[in-house]
């Protein structure tokens, strides 16, 4: 299955009463398996779960740690980008030259980086203090 495909079906099993926007996201992990997630709403604000996010805990309780490539599809007139937490989540797992493709449901997609998503990101060696 292809990312685009993953990740179009799982948008479909998203969870969001409230918003009635549902996202679905694909991750593939260095071994080539497809990682899925979507977002889940909770009517106390913010508790809820983004699509990138559920995606990449999937992919870590299989066991692999490092994405290749992201695709994430929402029903919107443009490509919606990941959160500003999702960004920093996926920079987390990523090389900044991972390649993420943003997706509409009618088809429309904006082809970007995980670099690009968030430059400057933050990182385990801004934390170094030797």
């Amino acid at each position: 299955m292809e990312l685009k495909d993953a990740a179009r079906a799982v948008r479909e099993k998203a969870y969001a009463p409230y918003s009635n926007f549902k996202v679905g996201a694909a991750l593939r992990s260095e071994d080539g398996t497809i990682h899925v997630g979507c977002n889940v709403e909770n009517v106390a604000y913010p508790e809820g779960t983004c699509a990138e996010a559920g995606a990449i805990a999937a992919m870590i309780a299989s066991g692999a740690s490092r994405i290749v490539e992201a695709y994430v599809v929402a029903d919107s007139p443009d490509p919606v980008p990941p959160c500003g937490g999702c960004r920093q989540k996926l920079s987390e797992f990523a090389a900044r030259d991972v390649p993420v493709t943003l997706a509409t449901t009618d088809g429309a997609e904006f082809k970007t980086t995980v670099g690009d998503l968030l430059p400057g990101a933050f990182d385990a060696g801004h934390m170094d203090r030797t």
